[in-house]
């Protein structure tokens, strides 16, 4: 069984692998003041929590876009795990030709979206992913990872709304009950929700027509569940997908017996 984490800015992702199946994905809250002995207390506790033993667990690996926790998390899991964390980064393979100018700058989350998506989909891919930033990822036909875009993430987008406009209180990232609004906070529901929609449906678009082709749509992410749906493009939902590129990538860099 692998251990496979994700730190994030808002969350941190756990998931456990075993036999090529995904036991389980949670997600934690993501604290730069937490110690390894907390992190390892509610790492233990998910693991409970689904009837498993942290003494099954053979390997653990880690992706992090937050450098002051990763430590810290590759300390609490060798605490309940006794096992030595792979942390992606230089010097780990991971099977991806990156061609950007600066290959090191791209987020090991990416990287590990990637790794999954031209495993298990048909290139070229657009791979967006939904947290704290909305992440745009593009894989062309031969697989290589050629670049992509930034965007403000939903509660980002959402939290500067309210704090620079007095008037403006704050909202739950849910669909209100029809487009138009007719209140405030459904006036800013739809801005949110389907603001970030069309957002997305024209990105695909304009992306398609720089790759000149169609390509595989994948979303994955904390909020990728309530925009996507309101996407006119089709695009496919896949929860897992940072877990499924982790374990690709440990399976090409665990330690051999």
């Amino acid at each position: 069984m692998i251990l496979a984490i994700d730190i994030g800015n808002t969350n941190i992702v756990i998931g456990c692998i075993k036999n090529e199946k995904i036991l389980f994905v949670e997600r934690l809250s993501t604290e730069v003041t937490r110690t390894v002995l907390e992190y390892a207390i509610s790492f233990k506790n998910v693991l409970e929590m689904y009837h498993l033993d942290a003494v099954e667990v053979q390997g653990c690996i880690i992706s992090s876009v937050v450098p002051p926790v990763t430590n810290i998390v590759k300390e609490a899991a060798r605490k309940i795990t006794d096992k030595e964390a792979i942390i992606i980064g230089p010097g780990v393979k991971t099977g991806l030709n990156l061609l950007m100018d600066n290959p090191a700058q791209v987020g090991s989350d990416l990287v590990a979206n990637a790794v999954a998506g031209i495993a298990e989909y048909r290139t070229p891919l657009i791979i967006i992913d939904i947290g704290t930033a909305t992440t745009i990822s593009v894989v062309d036909k031969k697989q290589n990872y050629i670049g992509g875009m930034i965007l403000p993430g939903i509660r980002v987008s959402s939290d500067s709304l309210t704090s620079r406009t007095s008037p403006l209180p704050r909202i739950s990232v849910e669909a209100p009950k029809k487009l138009i609004g007719t209140n405030t906070i459904d006036c800013m529901k739809s801005g949110l929700i389907y603001g970030n929609a069309a957002c997305i449906d024209g990105m695909i678009q304009r992306i398609n027509r720089e790759l000149g082709e169609s390509a595989t749509v994948i979303a994955t992410g904390g909020f990728a569940k309530c925009i996507i749906p309101h996407c006119t493009e089709n695009v496919i939902i896949d929860d897992a997908l940072l877990l499924k590129g982790l374990k690709l990538i440990y399976q090409k860099n665990k330690p051999k017996c």
